[in-house]
């Protein structure tokens, strides 16, 4: 471990690309951790802003988004949780790639982080190898959607993956990154069954560490959102979900 700006420790052995594009919002109210993270970005080649309050970081993102946000839960004016819960609901921001950055470690409090949208979840103390591997598959992920093949319809659901919308009866339905993901790669399959570990690999990557209790979490709020098209979504009791034929 050696030595970067200002004496935060920089891991050896990290070979890095040299020229990443995409911003990162790194929020967290500990100043040390705050700059640990912000030098490892740095070296990792992304371009990186750093907030210290919910507030601060909701005034950010909605001056100018970044192309992914790590966010810490426990803030000490808005919330982590209410954070995200703005974020989800501001079509502008919905999509946002969120990692969230946090103390706690219980099951529990990964499924509520991941009930408000997050993407990834990684538990402090944690490793900025490990921060940045988990930013760089979720970047990933969401740059290597395959080309649309055109809008998918059924009944009153309609799904646009080349303009990023969903509506039911016509009218607009917000999800986020994930939830869209899910809901596309199960009507690209109608009558088809996908295992939970299937849609896991799928929309997470095989590289991230979520359960599979992540794929109920996910699907039981995006039938919430589809209201009347909510049963075109079937579960196969232990097995996983399939879309209606």
């Amino acid at each position: 471990m050696t030595s970067g700006p200002g004496g935060v420790p920089r891991p050896r052995g990290l070979q890095y690309p040299l020229a990443v594009a995409e911003r990162i919002l790194v929020v967290d109210d500990e100043p040390d951790l705050l700059e640990l993270v912000r030098f490892n970005l740095d070296q990792a080649g992304y371009r990186v802003d750093t907030a210290q309050s919910g507030r601060e970081a909701m005034t950010m993102l909605r001056r100018s988004a970044p192309d992914l946000m790590v966010l810490d839960l426990m803030l000490p004016d808005l919330s982590g949780e209410d954070v995200c819960r703005q974020l989800r609901a501001d079509p502008r921001l919905a999509h946002l790639p969120v990692i969230m950055l946090t103390a706690k470690s219980e099951e529990v409090d990964r499924v509520v982080g991941f009930e408000l949208g997050a993407d990834d979840y990684v538990s402090k103390p944690f490793s900025p190898r490990e921060l940045v591997l988990r930013i760089r598959a979720v970047l990933r992920r969401g740059s290597g959607a395959p080309p649309s093949e055109g809008p998918l319809e059924r009944g009153a659901l309609r799904l646009d993956a080349e303009r990023h919308r969903c509506t039911v009866q016509d009218q607009e339905i917000t999800l986020t990154a994930k939830e869209f993901q899910l809901l596309e790669s199960l009507m690209r399959r109608p009558g088809r069954v996908m295992s939970r570990e299937k849609l896991l690999d799928e929309v997470w990557g095989a590289d991230i560490a979520v359960t599979t209790r992540t794929i109920d979490t996910h699907l039981k709020r995006l039938r919430e959102k589809l209201g009347v098209a909510a049963d075109l979504i079937e579960t196969v009791r232990g097995v996983g979900y399939r879309f209606a034929e």
